[in-house]
């Protein structure tokens, strides 16, 4: 006989290790099923350094819970005692118009959050970067970092602490309806509960292939690169995270965080992948474009990367998130197409499909992330 549960988390990166510890901290007995092992680097959270934001270039909707997400990570940070979110500001660089510096201002003037434009020869004056004349940029003085695979940790470490039964390793071939629950199907194990969590990341497509969701996994590359001279200036203390938007691209950066030196990467690639055959070596053409980029934005940062890596976004067509209830199945809890800026909100999503599994629905303003503007999910 399958054994049972109240809940089943499928995928444990970002999004899962947050559901399967919301849950189990509103009692539920929950079994978490992870293909990789913990925080690994096979899919779209890992990294070393995520930026967090409050002055949101998406959308004002977004902010409230961007507050709420705040909040949970420095509670997380409290009940493992590790650092999670470290605040250095951020610089929303772009010219007046663009969507960079416009979208955030939007978001500042409807919350009332702190905020201030700087014009390209202050920003000259205060960092060791070279905007043109036209560019400036608004200051986030609430962004930062986030240390993914650190939260990830402390995710899972507190639901295991609840009483979680989380398993790695442990690739699930399908899902279905079965009597009043749900049943799965995991490295030749059958698992039943009340309720299922879909957290896969860039294999959620598969998982939901009835939904129609649209959901395009998309190669990126990121490079750490160490200053030439004048390290300092690149440290967390002097340097904020920053997102900058050129005609042609949109890159964006955080300081030197642990002594590894200033990450940096292009926002899209525009490289669709198949996640279970992603190509995870860097290319010399890919570093070059991202050196050249760097070398002419910024005073004394050139040279080589001294390490690079592989992650994926999973984009949803206008990359906004994809979260609710199945339609067809309300049993079942999605989260899925975070499409390259969505771990910064894991820490309030585990709270949303814990709310959306067990009470069917969320005080969380989730309406912008409706399954039901994509296509109409096909009969069972």
């Amino acid at each position: 006989m399958a054994a049972r549960f109240d809940a089943i988390v499928l995928g444990l990166g970002g999004m899962g290790s947050a559901a399967a510890y919301h849950l189990a901290r509103r009692g539920r007995r929950v079994l978490g099923l992870e293909q990789f092992t913990p925080a690994h680097d096979r899919g779209s959270s890992h990294g070393r350094s995520r930026i967090i934001r409050q002055s949101y270039i998406e959308g004002p909707q977004y902010v409230p819970l961007l507050l709420r997400a705040y909040e949970l990570w420095r509670e997380l940070e409290l009940q493992t005692g590790h650092e999670l979110l470290r605040i250095t500001g951020g610089l929303m660089i772009g010219r007046p118009e663009s969507a960079t510096v416009a979208g955030s201002l939007a978001s500042a003037r409807e919350h009332g959050l702190r905020h201030e434009i700087l014009d390209a020869a202050e920003l000259r004056r205060r960092y060791p970067i070279t905007p043109d004349d036209a560019e400036v940029a608004l200051v986030d003085p609430a962004a930062g970092a986030l240390f993914p695979e650190d939260c990830i940790r402390a995710h899972l470490q507190c639901a295991a602490t609840l009483g979680a039964d989380l398993r790695f390793q442990t690739p699930v071939s399908g899902w279905r309806i079965a009597g009043d629950g749900v049943e799965v199907e995991a490295a030749g194990e059958r698992f039943q509960a009340d309720r299922l969590v879909v957290t896969a990341g860039a294999w959620a497509g598969r998982l939901l292939a009835d939904l129609g969701l649209a959901l395009a996994p998309e190669r990126n590359v990121l490079c750490w690169f160490r200053p030439d001279a004048g390290a300092e200036r690149f440290r967390s203390e002097r340097l904020p995270v920053f997102i900058w938007e050129k005609p042609v691209h949109a890159f964006y950066g955080l300081p030197d965080l642990h002594g590894e030196g200033v990450k940096a990467g292009f926002h899209h690639s525009g490289i669709s992948v198949d996640p279970d055959a992603l190509e995870r070596g860097v290319g010399g053409t890919e570093i070059a474009a991202i050196r050249a980029c760097l070398r002419a934005s910024f005073r004394g940062l050139d040279g080589q990367p001294t390490e690079t890596a592989v992650c994926m976004y999973t984009n949803t067509p206008d990359e906004h998130f994809a979260v609710g209830l199945h339609p067809a199945y309300p049993r079942v809890a999605i989260a899925a197409g975070f499409s390259g800026h969505g771990f910064k909100f894991a820490s309030v999503m585990g709270e949303v499909l814990a709310e959306l599994a067990i009470d069917g629905r969320t005080r969380h303003p989730i309406e912008l992330f409706t399954l039901d503007r994509f296509a109409a999910p096909a009969e069972a």
